[in-house]
């Protein structure tokens, strides 16, 4: 089963993510989230097939433009992700996708369990 990769070049994790896959021989895809347009509708599928019951639970709070937008007190579900359309930095990283799951790919040993 092919594997999806949402993967930020620049990030350590994403970089260690996309090795682990294929090594692993995986057939893969990897998905430039920083580059790509990203819909609402894609979002809130992922958002499902993590099992996560909030967008904040996907988002990086420690990013500056989550405190200069103040989502911390931001509760509608879709203005959280709506910010993280408009500043993909906002999304934790990286994302793998298979079939109609999906992972934060964090640590890497999670990224094994989850392509066996």
């Amino acid at each position: 089963m092919k594997i999806k990769i949402w993967h930020n070049p620049r990030c350590s994790k994403s970089r260690e993510a996309v090795n682990v896959v294929q090594a692993d021989k995986c057939e893969s895809e990897v998905v430039k989230y920083l580059d790509e347009t990203l819909t609402m509708q894609t979002m809130k599928e992922v958002l499902t097939m993590l099992g996560f019951t909030s967008a904040r639970e996907w988002m990086r709070t420690t990013e500056d433009i989550y405190k200069e937008l103040d989502l911390k007190n931001v509760t509608d579900e879709d203005a959280l992700i709506e910010a993280m359309i408009q500043n993909p930095k906002l999304i934790q990283r990286p994302v793998l996708i298979k079939g109609d799951k999906a992972i934060i790919g964090r640590p890497a040993s999670a990224i094994t369990d989850f392509l066996n």
